[in-house]
């Protein structure tokens, strides 16, 4: 519970990555990668309750040994490539809502942000009663410029490559720029139910530091994160 809120935590992992088999619970550092996130998530100490949405035997016994819940096992078509995000959130609030109760805020915690802090998931929260939000994205600075990106064309010509603004400037003069980092989501459970997607008028971004918002999708990722924890 946070300021009176009663919190529903998801982390969402299902057992079929490609990029990196056995992803999930692939060890870490010596850990599986799941439990990095459930781990971090009991530290806050905001969870009512903490579930895992996963389709894979393996992978809801490895986040029962960490301390999460594995109240159901996620239906086969919400575990394909295919399968939005949304609908895998929505599932598990439904049947949260028919088998347990509705709570007052939805976190949701991907597992392939290792390096997400307990402080993160509080200052998300901390920002959405202070904002009287409705929702929280968590983004972090990004790491390349996207005034100094574009496409190409077939002749590989950079005529028109920069724009006019970006042109003899040095990075300190470029203007911030944010991304999604995929470490936190949270909202207002009616809220979540109700919206296609987290970005409402009132929805508010929480910046993390870039060594809090590594995503990891390909072996790089991994080794990068593993550079990271060590420190």
């Amino acid at each position: 519970m946070y300021n009176g809120l009663t919190v529903l935590g998801i982390i969402p992992a299902r057992g079929g990555s490609k990029g990196i088999p056995g992803k999930n619970i692939k060890p870490l550092l010596g850990k599986p990668l799941i439990s990095h996130t459930i781990e971090v998530a009991l530290d806050s100490n905001i969870f009512d309750r903490l579930i895992v949405s996963t389709d894979d035997k393996a992978i809801a016994q490895v986040s029962k040994e960490a301390g999460a819940d594995v109240p159901f096992i996620r239906p086969a078509e919400l575990a394909t490539d295919e399968a939005k995000g949304r609908d895998v959130y929505l599932h598990a609030m439904n049947w949260i809502g028919l088998h347990d109760r509705r709570y007052d805020l939805m976190m949701l915690l991907q597992p392939t942000s290792p390096l997400r802090r307990a402080e993160d998931i509080i200052k998300a929260l901390e920002l959405l009663v202070r904002k009287q939000g409705e929702a929280v994205v968590s983004v972090c600075e990004t790491e390349h410029h996207p005034w100094w990106s574009n496409i190409l064309p077939s002749d590989l010509s950079m005529v028109n490559f920069l724009g006019e603004g970006s042109k003899n400037l040095n990075r300190q003069q470029l203007p911030h720029y944010y991304r999604l980092n995929g470490a936190i989501y949270c909202g207002y459970w009616d809220f979540v139910l109700n919206n296609e997607n987290w970005y409402g008028s009132k929805t508010y971004a929480l910046i993390m530091p870039q060594e809090h918002s590594i995503d990891i999708d390909t072996s790089i990722d991994w080794k990068l994160a593993s550079i990271m924890l060590k420190k």
